[in-house]
């Protein structure tokens, strides 16, 4: 049986209740008041720190003027002189700082353990990183939002925005230093806010970007991330690690507490931003890419129909592959049971100094140059490049309205 869907006011309502339980310790259920939106004139700039373009580049930025700071600011430490964002785009969402606790030391269990309770067709997020490929289930991030990890050597932070279905994944060094994440319970334009607990700089979740606080400017360094099915996981990296559900917090896993959230009809929770441009709905399912300058969105009702693009983006040759097989974690009661809308990723078309072309030929994808057959890993699993890997690139799940909020000059595919 179908779920019912929530009209907007219902909805409205329901994300309250789940932001209030993901945040209580108890069954508890405390009285929040959202902090009132107020409409400002964009300030005039001033002052000029340095900004990490990465964690190597130095670019200029400006402050904008002194404000009050936001409500709430008492918990934290945050440098509020410092700020690229007017105060008045940022606002409570519900729970306090770390309200939406973050997983600070996650435990891992092997692929065959986790199959025991991880349905075939359910979302997860696939990070690998030199040979440690790691399955982080929106079952789990869904409730938590962030996972400090370390994969491969490397210190990253694995997020997940439910209000604009966007995971990321960081490295979690800035200058030489490793920072570890939290929740600060706020949102701009819909989506999650992060603070660092080292130095209590807040950062958008969306663009990596640093934009209150002591760090403010700084880019995290983006690594690439995947929702992709369990199924896909568990065949392609049957060593692969699998985040645990003993995470030290008791939560629903595996209820999805956004039932109908993802509804293309339904307006997003909580926005308050620029209008999207019209050409697609403001829910509508984008993988998204930028690079060199050059944004692009590629819709899932698109990719459903082509299941491959070859394109140029910022100059450099790319391949968006889609397979279906990846429920929503936004749409029915349980994370497993949402509808099937696929899953996306983008790679890098050059291999071993050639560039290849890809086409969808009778189901299967191959290229043009060897005809050999690719899944949606970027694996070649047969024909002469079989056991071939093309590169990842960061490519990033959106609703539309999250992506065109922080990215306007946007290009929208269209075949």
């Amino acid at each position: 049986m179908r779920v019912k869907r929530y009209r907007f006011s219902k909805m409205v309502w329901l994300s309250s209740v789940v932001f209030l339980f993901a945040c209580a310790p108890t069954l508890a259920t405390p009285t929040v008041t959202l902090a009132p939106l107020t409409e400002t004139t964009a300030p005039t700039q001033t002052n000029e720190p340095t900004r990490a373009a990465s964690n190597d580049a130095i670019n200029p930025i400006k402050l904008l003027p002194p404000e009050n700071p936001p409500p709430g600011a008492a918990e934290f430490k945050t440098d509020f002189t410092k700020h690229i964002v007017p105060y008045a785009e940022i606002f409570s969402g519900g729970p306090p700082k770390d309200g939406i606790p973050a997983i600070d030391a996650p435990k891992f269990i092997s692929v065959s353990e986790a199959d025991a309770w991880l349905k075939p067709n359910e979302p997860v997020i696939l990070l690998e990183q030199n040979g440690d490929a790691r399955a982080y289930p929106l079952q789990i991030l869904t409730w938590h939002e962030i996972v400090n990890d370390t994969v491969g050597g490397v210190p990253v932070i694995v997020t997940f925005c439910p209000l604009c279905n966007t995971a990321i994944a960081f490295e979690r060094a800035v200058n030489g230093r490793t920072l570890d994440f939290g929740t600060t319970g706020r949102l701009r334009y819909s989506n999650l806010v992060m603070y660092d607990r080292q130095t209590e700089t807040w950062w958008q979740q969306a663009t990596g970007e640093a934009i209150v606080g002591e760090l403010v400017g700084t880019q995290l360094n983006f690594v690439p991330a995947a929702i992709i099915a369990w199924n896909d996981f568990k065949n392609t990296h049957p060593n692969g690690k699998v985040l645990s559900r003993e995470t030290g917090f008791t939560r629903a896993y595996g209820r999805n507490p956004y039932v109908g959230y993802d509804d293309v009809n339904t307006p997003p929770f909580l926005y308050r931003g620029p209008t999207t441009p019209g050409q697609l709905a403001p829910v509508a399912r984008v993988l998204t890419v930028d690079w060199n300058g050059d944004a692009v969105a590629y819709p899932y009702d698109i990719l459903q129909k082509v299941q491959v693009v070859n394109d140029m983006v910022g100059g450099k040759p790319i391949v968006v592959f889609w397979q279906a097989g990846t429920a929503s974690a936004l749409d029915a009661g349980t994370i497993a049971g949402g509808r099937d809308v696929g899953a996306g990723a983008a790679y890098a078309r050059e291999l071993d100094g050639d560039t290849l072309t890809f086409k969808l030929d009778g189901g299967r994808i191959i290229d043009e140059q060897t005809n050999s057959e690719w899944n949606v890993l970027g694996q070649a699993v047969s024909g002469k490049l079989q056991g071939k890997q093309l590169t990842p690139i960061v490519a990033v799940n959106h609703f539309w309205f999250s992506w065109a909020a922080f990215k306007p000059e946007t290009r929208v595919y269209q075949p």
